[in-house]
């Protein structure tokens, strides 16, 4: 989807602009990319609110929690911490391309699969929205219906 496609893009520019500031930058950086990923967060939020999403699924949540520990982050920096920030920004590195590759990818196939419009909120499709609320990161085995999941039986 190019509208996330865009976000993500602007995400990784920022978290550069991050690893690569001199330490009289790093926090003003460092705040820019939070304030873009609570936006980017939040847009990514009310797709899954707006098209079936439980407000507890793992994509949410896991959202809510980079950025809770983003925003310790930050306020460890602007007290003068800045090594903190440092090992945040490597370990975005290493946690954004799967969360991009898993979670996003997912929720981008989920919304085109019920014709979602970012920009309108519009959904063309709503006969394909869930009929149970999805509680996972939004693949196929993501849905709050655990009738088909059998318990293992005592030995």
């Amino acid at each position: 989807m190019p509208f996330m496609d865009q976000t993500h893009i602007e995400f990784v520019d920022l978290l550069a602009e991050v690893q690569t500031a001199e330490d009289t930058e790093l926090v003003s950086r460092w705040q820019a990319l939070v304030e873009h990923t609570d936006a980017h967060f939040g847009q990514e939020d009310r797709w899954m609110a707006d098209t079936g999403f439980a407000p507890g699924s793992c994509h949410m949540t896991q959202h809510a929690v980079v950025l809770k520990v983003l925003r310790e982050g930050l306020a460890l920096g602007q007290q003068g911490q800045l090594a903190p920030i440092r090992q945040m920004a490597h370990e975005l590195t290493v946690w954004f391309p799967h969360h991009a590759q898993t979670m996003d990818a997912g929720l981008a196939l989920h919304l085109k699969s019920v014709g979602y419009d970012p920009a309108t909120g519009h959904i063309s499709e709503p006969e394909a929205l869930p009929a149970l609320a999805i509680s996972g990161c939004g693949g196929s085995c993501s849905t709050s219906d655990s009738s088909d999941a059998t318990a293992p039986e005592a030995a």
